[in-house]
């Protein structure tokens, strides 16, 4: 395979700004179990401490799973689903440690 070349099974990197929000959107399901913690470290790297999850309203699923991550992991201060100014129901607002 040459250089110019990708693997279709590979996918490519996204370079994704750490600036507080994720929309999850833009993401696989599958892809949500790793990015959350991992973008959360990054935030805490940063000194970000309140974060929000973009999750979306749809049937639910997604958003019970960001709350499953967000419930297992040690730097998660608290979390609640955001206000109506900041997507309402759609959307967690997390505090970290």
């Amino acid at each position: 395979m040459s250089n110019d070349e990708q693997d279709p099974e590979i996918p490519e990197a996204i370079e994704l700004p750490i600036d507080g929000v994720l929309d999850l959107h833009t993401f696989r399901p599958s892809e949500v179990k790793d990015l959350v913690p991992d973008y959360l470290a990054e935030c805490l790297k940063r000194g970000i401490l309140d974060v929000r999850i973009i999750h979306g309203k749809g049937t639910g699923k997604l958003q019970r799973t960001v709350h499953a991550i967000l419930g297992r992991l040690p730097e998660v201060a608290s979390f609640r689903l955001a206000g109506e100014d900041a997507g309402g129901w759609g959307a967690t607002l997390v505090r970290l440690h």
